[in-house]
């Protein structure tokens, strides 16, 4: 069982940064992979990024390469998203999510992830 927390959303200027926090339970952690994905009003859920068990593998969407960062510290058992250059497209919920994988294969389906937190409001005006 693994249980998940976001938190760091929030109101932010166009340009501006966020960084968010994902505190997760349980020993799993330290070795499979981690996501963060993100739902709009009106739109699908997306997938944001993903790292792997040791951090040493990323994976971002196209529209955030660049900007945002994923990364993940196994001692506090928390995965973060440092978001820069923000804009009001990347408003939404963001989630944090778990699978149980070492691969990288098919990190972008939310299909593949067990558990989820319970999403944080990132709103980023213009």
């Amino acid at each position: 069982q693994v249980q998940l927390v976001e938190s760091g959303g929030g109101l932010v200027q166009a340009g501006g940064s966020l960084r968010l926090s994902c505190a997760a339970s349980g020993r799993a952690f330290s070795y499979h992979y981690m996501g963060w994905f993100r739902s709009a009003p009106g739109k699908e859920r997306e997938f944001v990024a993903a790292i792997g068990g040791g951090g040493g593998t990323t994976t971002y969407t196209a529209s955030v390469q660049g900007r945002f960062t994923i990364s993940r510290d196994n001692a506090k058992n928390t995965v973060y998203l440092q978001m820069n250059s923000l804009e009001p497209e990347d408003t939404a919920v963001y989630y944090c999510a778990f699978r149980y994988s070492y691969s990288a294969w098919n990190v972008q389906d939310a299909g593949g992830y067990s558990y989820w937190g319970q999403g944080t409001q990132v709103t980023v005006s213009s």
